[in-house]
């Protein structure tokens, strides 16, 4: 009974540890996501910056259009900072799940464990019982042998 009790234990453990891992996976993604964004946003930055030398250099650019450039780089530049930020943040909930996660791995592993010691335990007592009914049997065996039965 106790190790039935055990078996469910352990089923609600290895669910959780499932869903554990699973939203650490979603975490790690919306991560690897929001860092893309990062870096297509620094690399527009950079392009950006590189059509305005080149406007520059082909003809120049009057004070107003240039003044443009300047506020949209600002633009940028705060858009790329809030954008850190979202990374900043989508690393902590990464963090925060893989210790969840490792977490339950661990009451799961304890449960498991337990299982363990439990069949031994088990298989133990089988095992004297049947090395008690075999040498049960080979006495009754040498007493009738002895008695002539």
């Amino acid at each position: 009974m106790a190790s039935q009790q055990l078996n469910t234990v352990l089923r609600v453990e290895t669910d959780r540890e499932q869903k554990a891992s699973q939203a650490l996976d979603l975490a790690q993604q919306h991560l690897t996501g929001q860092k893309q964004k990062l870096s297509s946003l620094q690399q527009y930055r950079l392009d950006y910056l590189r059509e305005i030398q080149q406007s520059g250099r082909q003809g120049g650019v009057d004070v107003r259009n240039y003044h443009q450039h300047l506020q949209f780089v600002g633009k940028l530049d705060k858009a790329i900072a809030q954008q850190m930020q979202m990374v900043s943040q989508a690393n902590l909930v990464v963090d925060q799940r893989r210790r969840q996660w490792l977490e339950q791995q661990k009451r799961r592993k304890a449960v498991d464990l337990l299982l363990d010691k439990k069949r031994a335990e088990a298989m133990a007592v089988a095992n004297r019982q049947e090395q008690q009914m075999l040498d049960e049997f080979a006495t009754q065996k040498f007493l009738r042998a002895k008695t002539g039965y």
